[in-house]
């Protein structure tokens, strides 16, 4: 079996993300129509396999080095399965709740054992802070919100951060009470390489990343409060206020959650890297690779990415974000795929979560 790079460097045994911090609406717009296909998805929570199921693909492929990850992602399957709309926004943090417990029990009823003892492991943090809310990401992001965020900013402020504004009022409203000297110093302590290697993501995720992690978050602050409207942006909410709004994810939104439901027959879960998948010999139609090239090497990067194009379907999509790591088709492929160059401006403006630099659309030709 082939193995990944990053998989002999980074920690997998624990939960790193309990919710997904890319955008599916842009994601599920990216593949575009993949009606009666099939489809590969990195787990990471699970979130945006669940959405890609709306395309109404044939299959969704769903992998990962993660364990743990993939335990997000079945505890999502049997939350579908057992409880209502209103339940699922309860356990996953979306929404106040004082039963959570009760709801992970019920949530995984069906489950399998492994999942199942993993989950009530967690009972306790699940009743504080929402399955959602149980991973070393948002961790980072608690700390950052409750221990430090007081000291910088009032309450006030931060609600009013998510009164929707036109874009003229929004960049006033960032310049004079968002983007203080306060502000300016937490962004670069919090932020920096050190602590987001220790306390938020791996440190082997940072092996290729060149400048600072601070300088690149201050960038983005910018598309998420001035370029888009704060006040529709689910993952700033969470970041800040510790629970989502009234604007939601994809996937969490009432509007998806029967159909959803009625298409978890179609994921096909295979623990392992994507390097694994791609040596079987299958072809899919649309690939959610998430961010992993930038975890990559140059050399290693344009090995996978090679293999994944072996693992391709005339006319399939590469569908992928980067951070702090400038990571598109290699040269050595470059006659083989079309970037959609108006789809990615488009949906990049579009995309809410700010992290990232860049959203990458490519098309196997």
């Amino acid at each position: 079996m082939q193995t990944s790079e990053i998989e002999s460097k980074a920690d997998f045994e624990h939960i790193r993300y309990a919710q997904l911090w890319e955008d599916a609406d842009v994601l599920t717009k990216g593949l575009g129509d993949c009606k009666g296909g099939t489809l590969v998805s990195i787990c990471s929570a699970g979130d945006n396999a669940l959405a890609m199921l709306t395309l109404d693909p044939a299959k969704v492929v769903v992998v990962d080095l993660s364990l743990a990850q993939i335990a997000c992602l079945k505890l999502r399957i049997g939350a579908f399965t057992n409880l209502t709309h209103p339940e699922f926004l309860q356990l996953m943090g979306a929404r106040p709740s004082d039963n959570r417990k009760a709801l992970l029990s019920k949530a995984l009823k069906g489950t399998d054992a492994e999942t199942t003892a993993y989950w009530q492991g967690l009972a306790d943090e699940v009743e504080q802070h929402g399955a959602g809310g149980a991973g070393k990401f948002e961790r980072y992001f608690r700390i950052f919100r409750t221990r430090l965020l007081p000291f910088v900013h009032s309450r006030k402020t931060i609600d009013d951060t998510f009164v929707s504004r036109p874009k003229p009022e929004r960049q006033k409203f960032l310049d004079t009470r968002f983007n203080t000297w306060r502000w300016r110093l937490l962004l670069n302590a919090f932020f920096s390489r050190f602590v987001m290697g220790r306390m938020g993501r791996d440190k082997a995720f940072f092996d290729h990343v060149e400048g600072s992690p601070a300088e690149h978050v201050a960038r983005r602050i910018h598309h998420a409060a001035v370029e888009c409207d704060p006040a529709e942006n689910p993952y700033l909410h969470w970041i800040l206020k510790g629970t989502h709004g009234d604007a939601l994810p994809m996937t969490w939104r009432e509007e998806h959650y029967e159909t959803i439901k009625a298409r978890l027959d179609r994921l096909d879960i295979r623990p392992g890297s994507l390097e694994a998948f791609v040596s079987t010999g299958e072809k899919a139609d649309g690939f959610n690779l998430s961010d992993i090239f930038e975890y990559m090497s140059a050399e290693v990067f344009e090995q996978v990415y090679g293999s994944v194009l072996a693992a391709s379907a005339p006319g399939a999509r590469l569908v992928y974000w980067n951070m702090m790591v400038p990571r598109r088709v290699p040269p050595a492929f470059a006659q083989q795929v079309t970037t959609l160059t108006a789809l990615e401006d488009t949906l990049k403006a579009q995309d809410k979560a700010f992290f990232y630099s860049d959203f990458v659309v490519e098309e196997v030709t």
